[in-house]
C-alpha cells in the first residue's frame, strides 16, 4: 500500500464498473470540485436501453464536462467520458479515442479490459485505473496490465461493493496499490488531481 505522499503524477483516470456502478460512480464523481482537470474515462456495463442516458444523467450531477467518447476525438482534460453503447473503447498512443466492434469480452461490449489495457499502453505510469462493483470478471486482467505498465491501481473495497465479484476477481489477479471504499476513492482522485496540476 502506498501512502498519499508516494502518489504519482497522472495524466488520466480510467474507471470500470458493472452492476451497482451508477451509484458508485456518483458517489466518487459527485463531490469532485468544479474545475477538476484530469480526464476521467469510464466503461460502465448497463442493459442496452439504459446506456445512452449516462452522459445526460451525470452531467446534471457532476461539475465536470460530460461526453460520450467519440471515434478519433482527443482525450481532453477536465472531461468525463463514457464509452459509447455497443462499441469497445480504446485509447490510442496519441491519446485519442478509438471505437471498435470486435467480439465481446466477458459478454460485454464495451469491455473494461479493452479500455484499461489500451490506456495502460498509451499512458504507462501516468495512468490511474479504478475498478468498482460488478458481477463479472471484466477489468481484472486490464487492471493487472495497468500495474505492469507502472500505473496506479485502485479497487473498491469488496465488503462495500454492491456486487463484489469484480473487485474480488481483481484482488485474485494482482495486489492493487489501494483498496478503498467509495469516499476514499473520491478523495484519492482529488489528491491525484492536486499533484498533477
Amino acid at each position: 500500500m502506498s501512502s498519499v505522499a508516494d502518489l504519482p503524477r497522472v495524466k488520466a483516470v480510467v474507471i470500470g464498473a458493472s452492476a451497482g456502478g451508477v451509484e458508485a460512480l456518483l458517489g466518487i464523481l459527485g463531490p469532485l470540485r468544479k474545475g477538476f482537470r484530469l480526464p476521467i474515462i469510464v466503461v460502465l456495463h448497463l442493459p442496452d436501453e439504459r446506456r445512452s442516458q449516462l452522459a445526460e444523467v451525470f452531467s446534471r450531477r457532476v461539475s465536470m464536462r460530460v461526453e460520450e467518447a467519440g471515434d478519433k476525438t482527443p482525450v481532453e482534460s477536465g472531461t468525463l467520458y463514457f464509452a459509447t453503447p455497443g462499441y469497445h473503447l480504446s485509447v490510442e498512443q496519441d491519446h485519442s479515442f478509438s471505437l471498435s466492434q470486435e467480439d465481446r469480452v466477458h459478454y460485454s461490449r464495451p469491455a473494461i479490459d479493452f479500455l484499461f489495457e489500451s490506456a495502460a499502453d498509451a499512458y504507462g505510469p501516468a495512468l490511474a485505473a479504478v475498478l468498482l462493483t460488478g458481477a463479472n470478471r471484466d477489468g481484472a486482467r486490464g487492471l493487472a496490465q495497468v500495474k505492469r505498465r507502472g500505473g496506479l491501481t485502485v479497487v473498491q473495497d469488496p465488503g462495500e461493493a454492491q456486487v463484489a465479484t469484480m473487485p474480488l476477481a481483481a484482488l485474485e489477479t494482482h495486489q492493487p496499490d489501494h483498496v478503498l471504499p467509495i469516499h476514499g476513492i473520491g478523495r484519492l482522485l482529488a489528491e491525484l488531481e492536486r499533484i498533477a496540476c
